[in-house]
């Protein structure tokens, strides 16, 4: 079970997930996000002391540090039981001013700080579970979650070493509770999964132990059918297969992190995205059992550009190709859509800007020409090309709207198309109204 930032934003809503936790006396592991808003402040406090602007970082660690006073003073209202409670907070907040006086501030000393929200979240439930008399064990992140030198999560390491926390707790306990997001790298150092990366701890382990299930519990009934913040009257998606999951949290989804799927999807562990406001709702379940024959739902994601290259013909076709892919590779670029010819290749990159390095390379290629502020707009559901009909309803829906890329059949989930960002509303509601008013 994660737990995400809103779902520990204070200490009431902690409270709410002790009482979640401790409903059912099944054996699980609690994953914990740092408290919403800690991470940002976090990240802010580290852009300072990069800027050497002491006093600033300062500032910043005293207002959250205030904050923490009082949700420490409210969730554990008995003098005794707040003086062992901030007792454990006030050590955290001790190292992070004591950070702020290093005379050189690093990058591993930014990734310190940052582990220090997942650490408070867990120190504070562990702490209250402990007042109400739960019998509830903890198992420290930083000790089995590990990424390996390509900086992707060591699968045999994570489970022999949290294999080996598990068998040392006493053999009555149910109930775990670890930090997401934070790891060490392969060099030993503090490190994250990225934000997001909670569910990320969350799939990780239960790929690990092969649980029944993971739970991703959030501020929203599960996954929508479109962008709530862009779409009113979005409604939650009840099944999706792992790879619509995984192409709409690559595409935007916000409710996600985008490559979390993947382990439990190798295990075919079910995944089920549930609302900590509203647990009696049924959230979405993610699975290899999922309706068929229907589209199910839209993403977009933003601060996208698209180069297109047009070849100067002094290359063969495989050439050519080969040449323009391995220069991405070269500057670890990923890209997102790909349309082409023999003579020329347009494709998308989720950067604001093509690198002049990269753009001067390829001009020795041919011509270059780059279009910024654009949107991919992806929809999913069964797209597998016998299902006649689908590719026209998405486009038919778009008929008003100037689409500058399409793909299609590089997977059976999903069709994709590019629009410039102005057009990303009219696009998501365009899309709406044709594919989803009936349901």
């Amino acid at each position: 079970m994660k737990f995400g930032g809103t779902s520990v934003a204070s200490a009431q809503r902690i409270q709410h997930v002790a009482d979640l936790i401790t409903a059912t006396d099944e054996p699980k592991i609690v994953v914990l996000s740092a408290m919403a808003g800690t991470t940002n402040a976090l990240v802010e406090i580290g852009h300072q002391l990069m800027a050497h602007h002491r006093h600033e970082a300062l500032t910043i660690l005293t207002k959250l540090k205030k904050k923490y006073e009082e949700e420490t003073r409210a969730l554990f209202p008995d003098k005794h039981s707040y003086d062992k409670a901030w007792t454990l907070v006030n050590e955290t907040f001790f190292f992070l001013e004591q950070i702020c006086y290093v005379e050189t501030f690093t990058l591993f000393d930014e990734k310190k700080i940052l582990a220090r929200g997942e650490l408070l979240s867990t120190a504070m439930m562990l702490r209250h579970l402990a007042d109400r008399g739960v019998a509830a064990v903890g198992l420290p992140a930083l000790e089995y979650m590990r990424t390996d030198k390509q900086a992707e999560p060591d699968a045999t390491y994570i489970q022999s070493h949290l294999q080996e926390l598990l068998e040392r707790a006493p053999k009555e306990t149910k109930l775990f509770i670890t930090e997401g997001y934070i790891c060490r790298n392969a060099f030993g150092d503090i490190d994250n999964l990225q934000r997001g990366g909670s569910d990320y701890t969350a799939t990780l382990i239960g790929a690990a132990i092969n649980a029944q299930e993971i739970q991703i519990w959030t501020d929203i009934d599960g996954m929508h059918n479109n962008a709530p913040r862009v779409v009113d009257a979005t409604s939650p998606v009840r099944r999706l297969h792992f790879e619509e999951a995984s192409e709409l949290a690559y595409f935007g989804a916000k409710i996600l992190h985008p490559t979390c799927i993947q382990p439990a999807k190798q295990k075919h562990i079910p995944v089920r995205l549930l609302n900590t406001m509203a647990p009696e709702a049924p959230g979405t379940l993610i699975s290899l059992d999922t309706d068929k024959d229907i589209i199910k739902a839209v993403a977009a994601k933003d601060n996208i550009t698209m180069v297109r290259i047009r070849s100067n013909h002094q290359l063969s076709q495989w050439s050519f190709m080969g040449k323009v892919f391995s220069l991405f590779e070269h500057h670890c670029i990923p890209i997102d859509m790909i349309s082409s010819t023999e003579a020329s290749i347009s494709l998308t990159i989720e950067r604001p800007d093509l690198p002049e390095e990269i753009a001067t390379s390829l001009r020795s290629l041919g011509s270059v020409d780059v279009e910024q502020g654009m949107t991919i707009v992806c929809v999913v559901g069964d797209m597998e090309w016998e299902n006649v009909g689908f590719e026209s309803q998405i486009l038919n829906a778009l008929s008003e709207i100037p689409v500058r890329m399409i793909s299609y059949g590089g997977s059976d989930y999903n069709l994709t198309v590019l629009v410039s960002t102005s057009d990303k509303r009219r696009t998501l509601l365009a899309l709406s109204d044709h594919l989803f008013k009936q349901s």
